[in-house]
């Protein structure tokens, strides 16, 4: 057994390489940047009735698609380039989340004048700092929170799409928002240890 393999990790991290990286490396660890943070809010949109593991395995689509997610030019895509998009095999083709990437852009653009960056917002949710569970098996890890409930609403009226109580939580959860590794998770303490 090799040490990566001996290790104790999240159920749903022994769905294949990709994700067994991803929760290792990524996943529960604070996330200030505002470029990675809109990159997020983006993927898991795009997941909504889908697994994570599919936009996983189309990650790199999505970043040559949307310019890196560069926040300013996915705004000003034109609707000529969202067409061209829809007809992308690399990406998951639904208009309606395709075109809230380029809405969710210009949403964040007006939050970034608001609040100085998105990082500023979006972690005011959670006061600037991450929450840090406790949980001791998968079925205490809820799927939304007031904190989620709270923030969907906040983002729906400031013109976000895609963004529904549980894609919320599932963004806090990616974005070290909120610290869901179980207790019992080797990555538990280490992203407990970051800000």
């Amino acid at each position: 057994m090799s040490v990566t393999t001996s290790r104790i990790r999240c159920h749903w991290a022994a769905d294949g390489d990709l994700m067994q990286d991803y929760h290792d490396t990524e996943w529960g660890v604070p996330l200030h940047d505002d470029q990675a943070l809109f990159e997020f809010l983006c993927l898991e949109g795009a997941q909504a009735g889908l697994s994570w593991r599919t936009v996983l395995h189309k990650r790199d689509n999505y970043r040559r698609a949307f310019h890196q997610f560069d926040i300013a030019r996915v705004a000003g895509m034109k609707d000529r380039e969202v067409e061209k998009l829809l007809l992308d095999p690399g990406i998951i083709r639904n208009r309606l989340k395709v075109t809230a990437a380029r809405d969710n852009a210009n949403a964040a653009l007006e939050a970034i004048d608001d609040f100085g960056s998105l990082d500023a917002f979006l972690w005011s949710f959670v006061e600037g700092k991450p929450v840090r569970n406790q949980w001791r098996t998968r079925g205490d890890v809820p799927a939304t929170t007031p904190i989620s409930d709270h923030m969907s609403k906040t983002l729906k009226k400031r013109g976000f799409r895609f963004v529904g109580s549980t894609i919320c939580y599932a963004f806090m959860q990616a974005t070290g928002m909120v610290n869901d590794h179980l207790v019992e998770c080797f990555r538990h303490k280490a992203c407990a240890a970051k800000k």
